[in-house]
């Protein structure tokens, strides 16, 4: 599966391949195939992207558009 919203966002936020691998503890070529779809995503990546971003898992999958964090119900 191609998580098109990864690449876009680290585009937005001026950041390389490199830079987020290093986050992640992986090499860049690793998180390469993340963007590309030749690997799944592990949601430990999931949600380190998620809090990096300041955005939901939902956004990055895609199964949301709303790319602000989401508010807890009161």
């Amino acid at each position: 599966m191609k998580f098109k919203r990864i690449k876009d966002l680290r585009e937005d936020n001026d950041k390389y391949q490199k830079d987020i691998a290093k986050l992640l503890g992986i090499s860049q070529q690793y998180y390469s195939e993340y963007e590309n779809g030749k690997r799944t995503i592990p949601i430990q990546h999931l949600i380190t992207l998620a809090k990096f971003y300041g955005t939901s898992i939902d956004y990055i999958v895609g199964l949301s558009d709303y790319r602000g964090k989401n508010q807890k119900a009161n």
